[in-house]
């Protein structure tokens, strides 16, 4: 019988998997009723202009002035931009488990993330995902979007692997979806436990207790 070819690479998305959604529906409307804005009259502006800013082809004080400051307001660009930011929380233990699997089975890992680069870069810092991750394709960075499959190209590309020893664990599942089709293995991730099974049955094994934290 074939062996399976060994995993040399890790593809991981943030939002959903590393950290909670940066700016997601739940995060807007939060920052809707703490600034008294019209919800429905800012998710139509959002959904207008939210794909140009993940692309990198608008900055985060433009979005906020198509999106929110197109008119005057009782609070700052500064009280809105902490609110923002202050969405974002981490997943401890995929956290935990992602920088474990990387020192054990002595993996690259790499982010295919959807993020404009404000909020990329914070999340980046404040979270220190650069502490493991080895590359960050991100959208703002490579002007491609998920589900565009030409993001993950150039994401093999960059960690010059080919798609076979790639696995890949996004909570999306139109995006597992476009990277099985290009070869690449895929984990549609819904919590820390099930990730850790299906993960093993790959040939990665975490250290059992030393990671107890769930997302």
């Amino acid at each position: 019988m074939k062996r399976a070819t060994p995993i040399t690479t890790l593809f991981l998305d943030i939002g959903g998997v590393l950290l909670t959604n940066g700016w997601d529906h739940h995060a807007r409307k939060r920052a809707a009723v703490n600034f008294k804005l019209e919800v429905a009259e800012m998710e139509a502006r959002h959904h207008l202009t939210f794909d140009i800013y993940e692309e990198g082809k608008l900055t985060l004080e433009e979005y906020l002035g198509r999106v929110v400051f197109y008119q005057k307001r009782p609070f700052t660009r500064a009280q809105f931009r902490r609110f923002m930011f202050a969405q974002s929380k981490p997943y401890p233990g995929m956290i935990g488990l992602a920088s474990q699997l990387k020192v054990r089975h002595g993996l690259k890992i790499a982010v295919v993330s959807n993020e404009g680069r404000e909020l990329n870069s914070y999340r980046i810092r404040k979270f220190k995902l650069d502490g493991f991750v080895d590359f960050f394709i991100s959208s703002c960075f490579v002007h491609l979007r998920k589900p565009d499959a030409d993001i993950f190209r150039v994401a093999l590309d960059i960690v010059h692997a080919p798609a076979g020893q790639i696995l890949y664990i996004e909570n999306t599942p139109m995006f597992v979806q476009v990277a099985e089709g290009l070869g690449i293995r895929s984990i549609l991730h819904t919590d820390y436990k099930s990730t850790c099974k299906q993960l093993a049955s790959f040939g990665l094994q975490n250290d059992e207790g030393i990671i107890h934290e769930t997302s």
